[in-house]
């Protein structure tokens, strides 16, 4: 299978993660604005499986190093496959509601809020599992990522009490999902066998843990978006006859957004062989600056809030700059 050697291939590996995690969800602003945000989760949930079906069987079963995906799901122990799998519950939960997030506050709020936390605590998690890094750098570039999440918060006040159409319903939604979305990965990195060049027996690759954790968003989204189409967050209840009614372009969108998500996911994983988890992740969810930039400076989401909240916007982006980059340099000085 293909496996990274070099740290700063694994860095750039990380940024691409940056790219897609923080980009994704500009196809659920690309599609029908009548399309709902629940009817879009169908399509994103089988964008992820297919993308890591398709990883596995060509990338996860090349090369002679590690072990070819087929060969690793007929080893893998119980308890590692139900770990990706509960990872990918857990997950589906976080992303419905950074989903739902979005939708009512736009991207520029629910990803620096509910990011930024999953961001702090995916990090601390990772490094109590796999401590790779010099800690007072790791953790002192998370201080800035929680300083910008307040910054941001600070911004949306202000927006919020400009226009007086901004709900705080929003901005909880971020919060929960930042919660739950800063455990997941730990449950996916646990499954995976330390070394990915001679994995450990019972442990799966990067590869096999993507499909498991993924096969648990899809199954898990059975469960869960029904409940949310019959008690949606905001406006009526939904049904699913309505998805089978959508256009193809819409449908599109929601499968592309899941094929950028988990390319993100993958390389992200992948990544952490060399990287470490925490890094890893931490870098990853970087993520929360590019989609700042495109709710900003692309959709316009703050285009009516008073003067003096640009400033916060770019001290905020700024903050996070610079715990992104002492996130990056803690694996050297480690």
């Amino acid at each position: 299978m293909f496996i990274i050697q070099n740290y700063f291939v694994a860095v750039l590996f990380c940024i691409i993660t940056m790219l897609c995690w923080g980009s994704w969800a500009n196809t659920q602003k690309l599609a029908s604005k009548e399309w709902r945000f629940e009817l879009f989760y169908w399509d994103y949930t089988i964008g992820i499986l297919l993308t890591a079906l398709l990883l596995a069987l060509t990338l996860g079963s090349i090369g002679t190093e590690g072990r070819p995906f087929l060969e690793d799901v007929t080893q893998g122990s119980s308890a590692n496959i139900w770990s990706a799998l509960i990872g990918g519950g857990v997950f589906n939960i976080a992303n419905i509601l950074l989903i739902a997030a979005i939708s009512i506050a736009g991207m520029s709020v629910a990803f620096p809020v509910g990011i930024g936390i999953a961001l702090i605590l995916g990090v601390l998690n990772n490094y109590m599992n796999d401590p790779i890094g010099n800690p007072l750098v790791l953790f002192g570039g998370v201080g800035f990522v929680a300083i910008a999440i307040l910054v941001n918060a600070k911004a949306y006040r202000k927006l919020a009490v400009a226009t007086q159409k901004v709900s705080t319903k929003g901005l909880a939604l971020s919060v929960i999902s930042g919660c739950l979305m800063g455990l997941f990965y730990g449950f996916v990195a646990n499954s995976m066998s330390k070394n990915f060049t001679v994995p450990e027996a019972g442990y799966l690759t990067p590869y096999t843990a993507l499909v498991f954790f993924s096969i648990g968003i899809f199954f898990s989204n059975f469960l869960l978006n029904p409940i949310i189409m019959r008690w949606p967050f905001e406006g009526k209840p939904v049904a699913f006859s309505n998805y089978l009614r959508g256009s193809a372009s819409n449908h599109f969108m929601g499968i592309l957004g899941g094929i950028i998500w988990c390319v993100g996911m993958s390389f992200s994983i992948i990544a952490s062989g060399k990287a470490g988890p925490a890094i890893s992740y931490g870098l990853g969810q970087g993520a929360t600056i590019v989609a700042a930039i495109w709710g900003i400076y692309i959709w316009k989401e703050f285009k009516n809030a008073p003067a003096g909240t640009g400033k916060l916007l770019k001290a905020m982006l700024l903050l996070y700059l610079v715990g992104l980059a002492l996130i990056i340099i803690s694996r050297t000085i480690d």
